[in-house]
């Protein structure tokens, strides 16, 4: 992120507990004691007592600020971490997730959000949740971003965009297990994720004509369907669909070939067609800096590219790479964002 975009976010981003059993309470310390490094101003809504302890059995001593509104987190940023108090109401040990606290970890998430949607944080950054520790305490949404997008009232499915440094990249199909992925991929499913993406690096990322490559889902783009029809029967009618809206799309482009030095010189985003085929590109360029970033929601949110790494948390050992890069990332897109919108309200 430039220096420009952080100092142009005058609210601080609203960064959430995660499970408080995970690394999120140690990298969101790591984080703040790397605020020389460009870390843009943020608060955390999370318990302050927990936050305090675990920087006392970690080491990663940090002066914790309790603050009753997000807007003093700025002022208070570069001598405190601000806290925005969610009470865990029990004790947590590291690595052993309670379904307890789960109520604390989703009041965390409806309070930034609603921070977000007041216009009184620039943007949500959300710590790894465990999911089966939610479940257990009755939640009923399959993730973090399908709770948002009926937070928001989405009618339409968002997307998941994972970026680093180079490379940006969109599934269109998610978690679901390689054959079942085969059968949900269609023609719309692609042409939504393009036609989010598209708007997204025109707003979030300033890019005023965007490039899209399309990948192929199998070897060598079917080979003429010699090796599978869904690049003839799905992916090409997409690909058409999506320059009839005025999208610049190529492809179906062979996976193997796409992701090489010189090939990401030609595109801003691919569309890939199941989740390895995204993840495992991005993860060997960047494996510790990538973000996990939702389009199509009306506020920006971001989040690590990492589960809650129960096995090695309340060690001090937890790398803070993705969540400084997601906290970077989010302030950019917000100013971005913000410009894009002022823009449009001038004209």
């Amino acid at each position: 992120m430039t220096t420009a975009a952080a100092a142009g976010n005058a609210l601080p981003l609203a960064l959430t507990m995660g499970d408080p059993a995970g690394i999120g309470g140690e990298i969101t310390l790591q984080s703040w004691r790397r605020r020389g490094e460009g870390v843009p101003p943020f608060v955390v809504l999370d318990d302050p007592e927990r936050l305090a302890r675990l920087a006392a059995m970690t080491g990663l001593d940090a002066a914790i600020a309790v603050v009753q509104a997000p807007e003093d987190a700025v002022r208070l940023f570069s001598t405190a971490l601000p806290v925005l108090p969610v009470s865990v109401g029990i004790p947590v040990s590291p690595g052993h997730p309670e379904a307890a606290a789960a109520g604390a970890v989703v009041d965390s998430i409806d309070r930034a959000v609603a921070l977000a949607r007041d216009g009184r944080v620039a943007a949500v950054v959300t710590n790894p949740i465990h999911k089966s520790t939610l479940y257990a305490a009755g939640f009923d949404h399959p993730g973090h971003t399908e709770y948002l997008a009926e937070m928001a009232g989405l009618r339409e499915k968002p997307v998941m965009m994972l970026a680093c440094p180079g490379l940006r990249v969109v599934p269109v199909t998610i978690h679901l297990a390689l054959s079942a992925a085969v059968v949900a991929l269609g023609t719309a499913g692609i042409v939504h994720a393009g036609r989010l993406t598209a708007a997204a690096l025109v707003q979030d990322f300033s890019i005023p004509r965007p490039r899209l490559a399309v990948a192929a889902l199998n070897p060598h783009a079917g080979e003429d369907g010699h090796l599978g029809r869904e690049e003839i029967d799905i992916i090409a009618p997409a690909i058409e669909a999506l320059r009839h809206q005025g999208i610049d799309a190529e492809g179906p482009a062979p996976a193997d070939t796409l992701f090489h030095e010189d090939a990401r010189r030609s595109y801003d985003a691919v569309l890939c067609m199941y989740h390895d085929q995204a993840l495992i590109p991005l993860k060997t360029i960047d494996f510790t800096g990538g973000v996990n970033m939702t389009l199509g929601l009306p506020f920006v949110r971001t989040s690590p590219d990492h589960g809650t790494a129960f096995d090695i948390a309340g060690t001090g050992r937890a790398d803070p790479a993705s969540l400084i890069a997601a906290l970077k990332l989010a302030a950019e897109v917000a100013a971005n964002r913000r410009a894009a919108n002022s823009g449009r309200d001038v004209a």
